[in-house]
């Protein structure tokens, strides 16, 4: 049981897939954090991924990323697996507490705009997103992003799950299809990309994740500059140890619930 029905589509232009070309942004004075666009989706050139540097070669580098496809399968199969139990039973709380829809599916950016589905445990009522005009204005973030940590629209059920982050679990289905890595920069909204600088649209330089450094880091307690900082720092010094230091500090923050809403 879902919750949309929407194709998926792409947001801009299609882009090419290269990981090594490095990126030239902010023309006339538009890159820079904090100066956001008016909503339209404008021609834009994605940083195309992982860069080179810190001595690693292009073949390393290519190496190192099969490396990291593979983890992410590996890891979206153990992970899925693992979590079954979890989510069979949020799911049957979920149908118990309201009847509606067990899981929820929305549009998402993925790497270089592209969009695909992604998937959640439902954690408002069904016409969520209906009523966000209701709430829109009792956004505590700041910049192209909405978050409200005591919406009205969450179910008590929604609550406990977020606040352990337990309904981003059918998420590892989006890492083991190639739409999202175990690491990387959350995938963020269509319309949230629409008001997204050049330097911000940076983010969609590599495949999404389900963790990144924001997250480990308070999450929604850190301004949206902040958190498109700590994403470019993650692309531009990314390593697989990187990733995997981010997987193990990421438990601990789930079961503490930092940041969480």
């Amino acid at each position: 049981m879902i919750g949309s029905h929407e194709p998926a589509h792409w947001v801009g232009p299609p882009t090419r897939l290269c990981f090594l070309e490095s990126l030239e942004v902010a023309p006339s004075g538009a890159g820079h954090p904090g100066s956001h666009g008016s909503g339209a989706i404008e021609p834009w050139v994605p940083a195309s991924g992982f860069p080179a540097g810190d001595g690693r070669s292009e073949l390393g580098l290519r190496v190192a990323l099969t490396v990291k496809r593979g983890i992410d399968v590996f890891g979206g199969l153990i992970g899925l697996l693992g979590a079954s139990v979890v989510i069979f039973g949020s799911a049957l709380a979920i149908w118990c507490s309201d009847r509606g829809p067990v899981f929820f599916r929305q549009k998402r950016c993925g790497q270089d705009g592209r969009t695909f589905w992604m998937w959640k445990l439902r954690t408002m009522v069904p016409d969520a997103e209906a009523r966000l005009g209701e709430v829109i204005d009792q956004n505590q973030m700041d910049g192209p992003v909405f978050k409200c940590v005591n919406d009205p629209r969450t179910t008590d059920v929604g609550r406990l799950l977020r606040r352990f982050s337990l309904d981003e679990l059918p998420q590892f289905w989006n890492v083991i299809k190639g739409d999202m890595s175990l690491v990387g920069p959350r995938p963020p909204l269509p319309d949230e990309v629409a008001h997204y600088t050049p330097y911000e649209r940076r983010r969609l330089a590599v495949r999404p994740g389900l963790t990144c450094t924001w997250q480990v880091s308070g999450r929604n307690s850190i301004p949206f500059d902040e958190w498109v900082r700590l994403d470019l720092d993650y692309i531009d010094h990314w390593s697989l140890r990187r990733d995997l230091t981010l997987i193990a500090k990421t438990i601990p923050a789930m079961l503490q619930g930092d940041g969480a809403s």
